[in-house]
């Protein structure tokens, strides 16, 4: 198994937020984390990687490649973190330094992890940012996160996430800000990504239309519970919880499609 969560518990100030969530990610595997805000999925990725605020505590297990993580030093969490495994946030703001340029902050990943020479380092932003299709790449790398859309800003997030083709890629709700075109397009390059390297991906979202189109796999959070964990498929069709119910009456209209606008 790639990614093995068992009975995670993260408390702050005493109060669970989440509690006993189980999962498993098999190599490869693409699953969803699925709920409304507040049901604790965002907490239970950042404690995956051990990024959680100041003041919450997790318990229970974390285990990838059969290695717990929870317990792990900071030191060793950050040798995985960009290497084995890579993290896309909701607000490309949250990864990307302000005062350092897109090429720099990509090349900075390569350097730490795969020991290349600055110059070599350059050369790999440059390749990462065509990989993620951001348009004249040469320019780009020399510009500062301010300078981007906010489209360009999460394609250099998900560049610098992915430098070092890491084998588990979380994506916490990486189009929620976005308008509707961009997210389409962000998510069909998401998913390309992940199928091109054999990543297995947990993915986060509020929306069940779009975990219908880029999960194999759901677990339904609620008030930091699993209360629902079934192929996407399953969920579509025949939600068993009130929460799924509610969320598939609200996913969006048009759903859309790898490679298409709809």
């Amino acid at each position: 198994m790639s990614l093995e969560v068992d009975g995670l518990r993260v408390e702050i100030d005493g109060r669970a937020v989440v509690d006993g969530v189980s999962f498993v990610v098999p190599e490869g595997a693409r699953l969803g984390l699925i709920g409304e805000s507040g049901s604790g999925k965002s907490l239970t990725a950042l404690a995956i990687l051990g990024l959680l605020p100041d003041g919450a505590r997790a318990t229970g297990s974390v285990r990838w490649r059969g290695r717990e993580l929870i317990g792990l030093t900071d030191r060793d969490l950050a040798r995985l973190r960009g290497d084995e495994i890579g993290i896309v946030f909701q607000e490309p703001r949250t990864a990307l330094n302000p005062i350092r340029t897109i090429g720099r902050q990509i090349a900075e990943s390569v350097r730490i992890h795969e020991s290349a020479s600055r110059p070599e380092a350059a050369a790999r932003a440059v390749d990462e940012a065509r990989r993620v299709a951001l348009a004249d790449p040469e320019r780009i790398v020399a510009r500062y996160p301010h300078q981007l859309s906010g489209g360009q800003r999460q394609r250099a997030a998900i560049a610098m996430a992915l430098a070092c083709r890491p084998d588990l890629l979380i994506a916490d709700e990486p189009t929620t800000a976005l308008d509707v075109t961009i997210q389409a397009e962000i998510l069909d390059l998401l998913l390309s990504l992940v199928e091109d390297d054999g990543m297995s991906l947990v993915f986060i979202t509020h929306d069940l239309a779009v975990l219908a189109q880029i999960a194999t796999h759901g677990v339904v959070l609620e008030n930091g519970r699993v209360v629902e964990s079934a192929p996407v498929a399953d969920l579509l069709s025949h939600p068993s919880s009130e929460i799924t119910r509610g969320l598939l009456r609200d996913a969006t209209a048009t759903v859309w499609r790898p490679g298409g606008e709809g």
